[in-house]
């Protein structure tokens, strides 16, 4: 059984399954260089319009698998955990099409990093998202606690995390951390159709809404208003927009015409 899963349908929706379930989906090393490759693929796949990221048989990912990780206790081996899968967190953010995660069950520890570096969530009403690494005398290192202060706020997240919280799938969405709940068993198709939303629509300009909103979390103000105002152009000339308007526009004078002939 391959740890990591992925597929890209026709559909241009990728789909990243975690496949450890014996563990609840947790990551040992073999899993956690898997999802690093696995990340590296969907970012060199030219046909990939949106990448849901889930876990298999009703749990997301309970964090890493300390019965294998507990036997490596070095500073080295800490460093090697944090590269691992800080790099794969910051290569999944860096996708430049939206990603989604799909989160039934428990998203543990570096599970829930894993949730908070995807774009979006879906969380099933059974769903938890636990930033409890100070229990085990640690603190996230995979990106989570920059990502969760940003989507959250400084105080908040440092009371969350200072008191190894574990928020229930209610709790995200009234914090905005969930963008959807769905009942038990359809976090991943509530996933599909989040995604499906935005294949509707032309890819090059789903990727620069990415870019122009990312801008803004990395670059003062100014500069993050000067590359949205960057993206416009070519988008302006490119034919899928001369395509969109010239539509509109034609729909438009059908409806003058039809009003001025009643």
């Amino acid at each position: 059984m391959h740890p990591i899963e992925f597929q890209i349908p026709d559909n241009g929706i990728g789909i990243l399954t975690i496949n450890r379930p014996s563990v609840r989906n947790a990551l040992n090393w073999e899993a956690m260089h898997a999802f690093a490759e696995t990340v590296e693929v969907a970012r060199n796949s030219p046909d990939l319009r949106a990448l849901i990221i889930t876990g298999s048989e009703g749990a997301f990912c309970a964090g890493g698998d300390l019965i294998e990780l507990d036997r490596y206790p070095s500073r080295l081996d800490g460093v090697r955990l944090t590269t691992i899968m800080g790099d794969a967190l910051n290569r999944l953010e860096e996708l430049p099409c939206p990603t989604v995660a799909a989160v039934e069950g428990p998203a543990m520890g570096g599970g829930a990093e894993i949730a908070l570096a995807c774009d979006l969530r879906v969380m099933a009403e059974n769903a938890i998202l636990g930033l409890m690494h100070v229990r085990l005398a640690i603190c996230p290192a995979w990106g989570g606690g920059q990502r969760l202060m940003r989507l959250v706020g400084y105080a908040r997240a440092l009371a969350w995390l200072a008191a190894g919280r574990v928020l229930s799938a209610a709790e995200t969405l009234t914090c905005h951390l969930a963008n959807l709940l769905t009942p038990d068993g359809q976090a991943l198709k509530g996933a599909l159709d989040l995604a499906t939303s935005f294949t509707r629509n032309d890819p090059l300009a789903v990727q620069a809404i990415k870019r122009i909103l990312r801008a803004g979390l990395t670059l003062p103000p100014t500069e993050a208003a000067a590359a949205e105002r960057s993206e416009l152009p070519d988008l302006w000339a490119a034919p899928a927009h001369l395509k969109a308007s010239e539509s509109f526009v034609s729909r438009k004078k059908q409806r003058v015409i039809a009003s001025v002939r009643r």
